[in-house]
């Protein structure tokens, strides 16, 4: 006899009232996506809940079957920010106080919507663990209730409606639905609902890398502890799942996903790009988990559904996230480059890289020998990269692939340059190029000359002209012709060899 076995989860989540607060969520299609992987896409949008997270469904059905006594004296829940939200919101309508545990880990703008709410924050610990943990003591001695954020038959009931609209909106075939997995709940109550009424239909969660804590309790057979959790998608960074959602999850999911981060930012920019909305990692998880699970099986022509869990973003997370989307998506490249130190040597080297659009160059002079460029490259398919990279090492240029390389992702770009003691007359020059196919190639072939480049760095930001930084050896006698190359090649221009960041991180 398992945990689950006298409780009609069907019947409870049939009869629920989380409408008196959370609103029906739309299906929608989403036709790039779907383009791209051949099959039909379509969202369920909980990111559109009052709270931007389906978790509100859950809280306020726990809530609302609270005895009026219990309410009276108020409610304790431990959340990384989105049943916080649903708590807090819930508690406001049902006029009962509530205080609400966060890690200390927890995005500034899920503690301040809490806030708004009128509800007390507490912050402790680092992880969801440690909140749990403190918010059952406190819960304890001032006799407040405590609303699990997903091991609750309430709770789990209450994110399993949305299975239930999903088959009123969808009664034609689907081949699966994908859900993001932190504790459980939200897998458990659609899983069980669906396999109640189309158990054909698949149901498969979907977990962080660093946060695999149903995948691995799955395949041992036991709730199992992970001992640390990565943060990223910190509304499923859950060290230990739940009993109920472990068991639930056990009989009725078909397979567990496990993404990285990459492959969630790839996907939010997916939904963004269909949707014009911008999820939080953790809600992104589902969509990098169906096209994951997709490429996996092979699968075209197929009705995937994937649930939109959250869209409680932190603002200051965007940059890493435009910045990895591209390689999660495997349409960027990374690679480290050496090439000889001499005039032209630069010019030849980019001839190498045709047509391809480059994202990213990183190059300081450091030796009379070698040049080691940092370079990112658009790609179509991963197979353009095993030929780049054999077509640069056969003209005698080494060559690694830095694309999984964390280290250089996160760090080694940003690092590149120093000072370069050799670099003789040095100019510096701040450049904007147009933001198109060959602007770097008619640039070398302007300046003709046989100056030595020995500096450049350019990122693209997605604007219509890129900002570049260019150091060019110079000698004194061959400066008007320098002038005349920079009038004639009609980029705007900025001299920099006297600004002070350049002079004290990159001069001689």
């Amino acid at each position: 006899m398992t945990i689950n076995s006298n409780i009609n989860y069907r019947d409870k989540i049939e009869h629920t009232r989380v409408y008196d607060i959370a609103k029906k969520t739309p299906l929608d299609f989403q036709p790039n996506l779907s383009s791209r992987i051949g099959n039909r896409v379509l969202l369920k949008r909980e990111d559109m809940q009052p709270v931007f997270s389906f978790k509100l469904r859950g809280a306020y059905n726990k809530m609302v079957h609270l005895p009026a006594e219990a309410l009276k004296r108020g409610v304790i829940c431990a959340s990384a920010g989105n049943h916080a939200q649903g708590v807090a919101l819930s508690a406001q309508k049902l006029g009962c106080p509530a205080v609400i545990v966060m890690p200390t880990t927890t995005p500034a703008i899920k503690i301040e919507a809490v806030k708004r709410r009128g509800a007390q924050v507490v912050l402790f610990g680092d992880s969801y663990s440690d909140a749990y943990v403190h918010a059952l003591a406190l819960g304890e001695s001032q006799q407040l209730t405590f609303v699990h954020p997903y091991d609750d038959p309430d709770v789990i009931a209450g994110q399993g409606t949305i299975a239930l609209e999903i088959l009123l909106d969808h009664p034609q075939p689907i081949e699966a639905i994908f859900c993001c997995v932190g504790g459980g709940g939200l897998a458990a109550g659609i899983a069980t609902y669906i396999k109640a009424l189309r158990p054909e239909i698949k149901v498969i969660g979907v977990e962080a890398q660093d946060a695999e804590a149903m995948t691995e309790s799955i395949k041992k057979g036991k709730r199992i502890m992970l001992e640390q959790v990565g943060l990223f998608a910190d509304g499923a960074a859950v060290k230990q799942v739940g009993e109920y959602t472990f068991d639930l999850c056990q009989q009725h999911v078909d397979a567990m996903i496990v993404v990285d981060n990459d492959a969630i930012c790839a996907a939010i920019k997916d939904v963004f790009e269909d949707t014009r909305s911008i999820l939080e990692p953790a809600g992104a998880l589902a969509i990098a988990g169906l096209k994951a699970y997709a490429e996996r099986e092979g699968l075209s022509d197929k009705t995937l559904i994937a649930i939109a869990s959250g869209a409680n973003m932190n603002f200051d997370r965007l940059r890493f996230i435009a910045e990895r989307a591209e390689i999660g998506e495997k349409r960027e490249v990374v690679l480290a480059v050496t090439i000889p130190e001499r005039p032209g040597a630069f010019k030849a080297f980019c001839r190498l890289l045709g047509n391809r659009n480059i994202t990213e160059f990183n190059y300081r002079y450091s030796t009379p020998e070698n040049a080691h460029i940092f370079v990112g490259i658009a790609i179509s398919a991963l197979s353009e990269l095993a030929h780049l990279v054999e077509v640069l090492k056969a003209q005698g240029l080494p060559t690694i692939d830095l694309t999984d390389n964390e280290v250089a992702k996160l760090h080694v770009r940003h690092l590149v340059g120093g000072h370069a003691p050799q670099a003789t007359h040095e100019k510096v020059y701040r450049f904007e190029f147009p933001e198109k196919p060959g602007a770097l190639m008619n640039f070398l072939d302007t300046m003709g000359h046989n100056w030595n480049i020995s500096l450049f760095h350019y990122r693209n930001h997605g604007s219509d002209f890129g900002r570049v930084l260019v150091g060019i050896q110079v000698p004194p006698n061959e400066l008007t012709e320098f002038y005349d190359f920079l009038n004639y090649l009609g980029y705007p221009y900025w001299d920099e060899t006297q600004n002070p960041a350049y002079q004290l991180f990159l001069g001689r």
